[in-house]
This record gives C-alpha cells, structure tokens and sequence, in this order.
C-alpha cells in the first residue's frame, strides 16, 4: 500500500513544475485493475513514440481517438448484434478506455489498423521559441571594483 508524499517543500526551489507534481501525486492513487486491452509504449528515437493496442475484433469505425492538451484518449466501443445467439462467448469485446499523460509539445502524426493492433505514432516536436539558446553576455559592464572591464583589461596590459 502507498502512503501519500507531500511534494510542497519542493514548489519553494521550483518554478512551473505544479504539473509534474501533480501526476506524481496522481500515480499513486490505483488506476482500476482493467487493464484491457493490453498496450505498448514504445520509444523510437529520441523524440518519437509509439502506443500499440491490441483491438482485435474492433474494427476502425468502433474506435476513437482524442488528443486533448497534453491527453490521449482512445476509446473502442463493439457495436453489439443482437440477432446472434452465442454457444461459447470468449472473444472480450468489451467496450474501453485508456487515457495517456503526454509530456508538453507531444502530438499525434499517425493512427492506423494492422493486423489487430491500433498502432499511434507519437513525436515531441519542441517550438524554436522554447529551445535552448546561448545567450551573448556584454563586456561593457563593471567589475567588483568599479572600473569599467576595458580598464581593468588595459592596467594589466602595463
């Protein structure tokens, strides 16, 4: 059994991270023992992904995907034919939903059907506003002294 962290020591030395926190503290809450159908979450490169479901029986019409901010919802729904009698039923079609926590600037670039597994190519394209950038820093201020750093450059010069 987990017992509940208390992450608010950390929002003193952290700017913007109230999200992290928050999924840390989501994670420790049970997610329900329904884990169908079985997934995989597979990592391509360095900044491409890629979710695997197994849907076999669903067809693309009874599946549906949702990418909210920073959420992947995929939901499959069996249309139910009620003129069948079933001897044995072992196939679960059962209706389902499994959301996924996206990291910032995750979209979706493909979703297809093959061979029974709903395949969503996934890739973290990062906006060049956010991208690191080296900062230029200027000569013309002064020193611990007060002198100007052009000075201090010519004084050791003599």
């Amino acid at each position: 059994m987990r017992s509940n962290v208390d992450f608010s020591p950390f929002y003193r030395s952290s700017v913007g991270f109230d999200r992290i926190f928050n999924l840390l503290e989501n994670s420790t809450q049970p997610q329900g023992s329904d884990r169908w159908p079985p997934y995989d979450i597979v990592k391509l490169g360095e900044d491409k992904y890629r979710i695997v479901i197994a849907v076999a029986g669903f067809r693309q019409d009874d599946l549906a995907i949702t990418h909210e901010p920073n959420l992947l919802v995929v939901k499959g729904d069996k249309s139910v034919d009620e003129e069948l009698q079933y001897l044995h039923h072992g196939l679960a079609l059962r209706p389902f939903a499994h959301r996924f926590e996206l990291a910032d600037h995750v979209s979706v670039t493909d979703a297809h059907v093959d061979n029974g597994l709903l395949i969503i190519d996934l890739k973290k394209e990062i906006p060049e506003e956010m991208k690191p950038r080296r900062i230029a820093i200027s000569g013309m201020g002064k020193t611990i002294s007060g002198e100007s750093s052009n000075q201090v450059k010519d004084s050791r010069a003599a």
